[in-house]
């Protein structure tokens, strides 16, 4: 009977296995939103209401539901909105809603603002034919909107600023995008004030990028301040809407510093700027007079031999301007409660005991984990929701504090949580995914009640024949735990050898490894793990989320600690009596592409094949604001910078080496690339080469289905 049954189940599980669907290289890359756990679309707590709205599945209705009813309400369709828009303003969804009241809706599709009563159905076209404009900041008490066209701001189609020189840009983010900048323009809180960023980039480099859709092909220039060489002169300008006047901001010390993290006072009279030194070791956080333009007082300095990124601008609790600043100063992210009267003069933090802080400054947080954000402030009743990692940097979790500093976690699963405060404080939606949890939304009281289940999804994946993911964790050099993610065959066996690709990326502020469906890993990683491969991806020192003493040990050295954490990986593989200790691939993109190409040149026989996508080759080429924070200036750190140039390494390859680059990549450019080539072809060293005509950073949109069957069969044909 024991042989029947055993046979029986293995014929069971043949067919369990039969059944499942398999994908493609292509479909890997096609299907990965197909295939992740259902998401509720668009939701958003209704003004003043213990109700909340969705989006349909086809994002043409908005649907509200009641807390205490049972039952659903189709508050608006598009085709009724439709009706009342002339035949050009025409929307084709309404992804991005916004409520203003209990009863009215924003609507911003890009080209048409407006407003739309969902009782009245009364529309109110707010600005229009906005196609050609970026950057459009609508402010919805005021009914005014700024953008930008060219390299100058506009206000209700009037320029504020008319700069017929091209190097002055207004309204446009600064910094390339770095400190958390992510756009230019800002509006005070009546809308009685208009700040934007300005830049002169009159010296900055130009970098030439080949159009090669026009016949013949022609050159556009973009700016591009490379490591050393001269950067952009920022300004902060405030334009007065009523008298239509505009006062200037400069950095206070050097021209070519930093102006980051603007915030105006709630009071309209003010506004905080950090000012970070071009060395990015030291920042003042300091007041402005909005009329004049004149610097009042300095709240907050900073300073760190390694570096200083403030990367969250103030954040007020309520109408007073008092507001709460994040920082690291004490070796992880935590939030303090910045007293605006109380703090009088300046004053230095380095080196100082947590209870001798100045009178005016508390901290409210005091966690040995990193907190991500700050979430939301019910301001009545003194509470601050923020996001942190908890113990496990694989989390995203929710806590609440009050302003004393009790503070407690709000989540009650581990995964990445998603959060948002209803209007009145009294609900909380929270939908999270983990290893576990596919897709879990919720609302609860914010006394903890369970209100009410909005979804839980199961996994697409398990329809298919695809590996699974696991996290683990192995000691680096230095005793830390590194995180790794590994992806199997779905149908593993440890007695079979298995080869391996280590998936990299290694650099600042990005986490590979998180506790989500399928550990964060893409899809074609499973599909991958279902050819007979194991995937391995560890998140190494100077990584995000672990607190600044793990992800500045890179500083001036880039590559160096980072290698020496995939290495300890492949050691720790090297040790699985399931994996093929001949057969190790890598591969990367960006930061990832440089750890690709610096693995394959400066251990050369480790890996048989790797493939480096928009790779960094050599520091001296990359852009100031991030490579000065890493590497200081070339002249400053010339042995830093020679040991992780990879030209200086091409005589080591060994194995099969691609490299991918987009034409026009604006971010790393192509120079680094040609430059790696050049060196290698001089040495004698095969390389090859694969281009994507007309595509920046990253290659995007369905060429991108040919980008990874490009990767993924290179790898697997050279790994042998």
């Amino acid at each position: 009977m024991r042989v029947i049954f055993l046979s029986s189940f293995f014929f069971v599980c043949l067919a369990f296995y039969a059944q499942k669907k398999t994908i493609t290289i292509t479909e890997s890359v096609l299907k990965q939103r197909a295939l992740s756990p259902q998401r509720t679309l668009g939701f958003s707590w209704i003004k003043n209401l213990s109700e909340y709205s969705l989006l349909s599945s086809d994002y043409k209705s908005i649907i509200a539901y009641n807390l205490t009813q049972e039952g659903e309400r189709v508050v608006c369709n598009v085709d009724e909105i439709n009706a009342k828009l002339s035949s050009e303003n025409q929307i084709l969804n309404l992804y991005g809603y916004e409520w203003l009241t209990s009863d009215e809706l924003l609507m911003n599709t890009g080209n048409v603002i407006f407003t739309f009563n969902v009782k009245t159905k009364q529309l109110v076209l707010k600005q229009s034919d906005l196609g050609d404009y970026e950057n459009v900041n609508f402010h919805p008490r005021s009914g005014n909107c700024a953008y930008t066209l060219g390299n100058n701001l506009y206000l209700n189609g009037k320029a504020v600023t008319k700069n017929e020189d091209k190097n002055i840009v207004s309204g446009q983010s600064i910094a390339r995008n770095e400190f958390g900048i992510d756009k230019g323009i800002f509006w005070s809180e009546n809308a009685n004030y208009l700040a934007f960023y300005q830049k002169d980039e009159s010296e900055v480099a130009e970098y030439p990028l080949l159009n090669s859709n026009t016949t013949p092909g022609s050159l556009e220039s973009i700016k591009y301040p490379m490591a050393g060489q001269k950067s952009e002169k920022p300004r902060v300008g405030i334009y007065n809407c009523k008298t239509k006047r505009t006062v200037f901001i400069k950095p206070s010390n050097n021209a070519d510093d930093y102006l980051t993290n603007f915030a105006f006072t709630p009071d309209e009279k003010y506004c905080i700027i950090a000012e970070v030194n071009r060395a990015q070791n030291e920042y003042w956080l300091s007041v402005f007079e909005v009329k004049k333009g004149k610097k009042i007082k300095t709240l907050w300095h900073e300073k760190n031999q390694k570096w200083v990124e403030p990367e969250h601008p103030a954040y007020f609790i309520g109408q007073g301007n008092d507001f709460l600043w994040m920082s690291e100063r004490d070796g992880f992210m935590n939030v303090y409660l910045v007293s605006f009267d109380r703090v009088t003069s300046t004053f230095a933090f380095e080196g100082k005991p947590m209870e001798t802080l100045e009178d005016g400054v508390k901290q409210i947080t005091n966690h040995r984990f990193v907190v991500k954000d700050i979430l939301e402030v019910d301001a009545k009743n003194k509470r601050i929701y923020y996001a942190a990692t908890g113990e496990n940097p694989c989390n995203t979790m929710v806590y609440v504090t009050d302003l004393v500093g009790n503070a407690k976690a709000l989540s009650k699963n581990e995964g990445v949580h998603r959060f948002d405060l209803s209007d009145d404080g009294l609900y909380y939606y929270d939908a999270y995914t983990s290893m576990t949890m596919p897709n879990h939304e919720m609302i609860y009281t914010t006394n903890g009640k369970m209100a009410k289940l909005i979804k839980e999804s199961s996994d697409p994946m398990l329809d298919y024949a695809l590996g699974t993911a696991e996290i683990g964790t192995i000691k680096g050099k230095d005793g830390s735990d590194l995180y790794y993610r590994m992806v199997k065959p779905s149908n593993f066996n440890p007695q079979t050898k298995y080869p391996v690709l280590i998936y990299v990326y290694g650099g600042p502020h990005a986490q590979m490894v998180t506790n989500t469906h399928n550990a964060g890993a893409n899809l074609w990683m499973n599909w991958l793990a279902e050819q007979g491969y194991l995937v391995f991806t560890l998140d190494n020192r100077g990584s995000a989320e672990r607190g600044f003493a793990f992800e500045s040990q890179i500083h001036r050295q880039l590559g160096t600690v980072e290698m020496e954490d995939q290495l300890t990986g492949v050691e720790f593989l090297k040790g699985l009596p399931y994996v093929d200790a001949k057969r190790f691939a890598v591969h990367g993109w960006s930061f990832g592409g440089f750890m690709t190409s610096s693995l394959m040149l400066r251990h050369p026989g480790v890996f048989n094949v790797g493939v480096a996508g928009g790779p960094v080759t050599d520091w001296r080429f990359y852009e100031v604001m991030y490579g000065e924070r890493y590497m200081d200036r070339p002249e400053e750190n010339e042995e830093g910078y020679s040991a992780n140039a990879l030209a200086n390494h091409a005589k080591n390859l060994s194995g099969k080496l691609l490299l991918i680059h987009g034409t026009v990549d604006d971010v790393v450019v192509m120079q680094h690339s040609y430059s790696l080539i050049k060196k290698l072809v001089e040495e004698g060293k095969q390389v090859d080469f694969f281009a994507y005509p007309m595509h920046k950073h990253n290659v995007i949109g369905k060429d991108r289905a040919h980008l990874m069957e490009k990767v993924l069969t290179y790898l697997i044909e050279n790994n042998r």
